[in-house]
């Protein structure tokens, strides 16, 4: 069966449908929730409320083939929540949390200080264009702009993304 037939199946109510369409997005959603966001615990919350959601709404999706862009777009806007949350509130298990993550590769944390030197809006083009290779256009879906904002904010963020190879202390100064 291919996934039209099963988002359809989703939106007339099957909780096995739904279950299978999040089990072939769960990865892709990992990886750009945890691009975007820092804290492990903030990926699994932000990728919680997605899927709750998700699960609330399917049944407002109009076009069944858009669902993975769709889906997407609502973790974009969870990660975007806890960014906006977290911004009031400090969190001591950061810290801890790190510690624990310390296991990673010196090149994905790299990337991650590197990501984390951009703000929100070039961070996730930047993890959408480059991590989860999507296209222009399929990104300018997702967070809501035209292809041209897509292209600028890309260009931009490459442009930090350069200076910060080239000076890592400059971070504090491009945000």
């Amino acid at each position: 069966m291919d996934d039209i037939q099963i988002v359809k199946q989703a939106q007339r109510g099957s909780r096995e449908a739904f279950i299978e369409l999040i089990r072939s997005n769960e990865s892709r959603l990992y990886m750009i929730a945890h691009r975007i966001l820092t804290s492990r615990s903030d990926v699994l919350d932000a990728i919680q409320e997605t899927i709750l959601r998700a699960y609330k709404e399917i049944v407002n999706l109009r076009e069944p083939a858009y669902f993975s862009t769709w889906l997407v777009r609502i973790l974009i806007n969870e990660c975007r929540r806890v960014i906006r949350h977290n911004r009031k509130v400090i969190l001591v298990d950061q810290l801890r949390e790190k510690s624990r993550d310390a296991q990673m590769l010196e090149s994905d944390l790299e990337l991650i200080d590197l990501l984390n030197g951009l703000d929100m809006n070039d961070r996730e083009i930047v993890v959408l264009f480059y991590v989860e290779d999507l296209s222009i256009k399929d990104i300018a879906g997702i967070v809501e702009l035209s292809e041209n904002g897509v292209k600028s904010r890309l260009h931009r963020a490459r442009m930090k993304l350069a200076a910060l190879m080239k000076d890592p202390a400059s971070k504090e100064e491009l945000q």
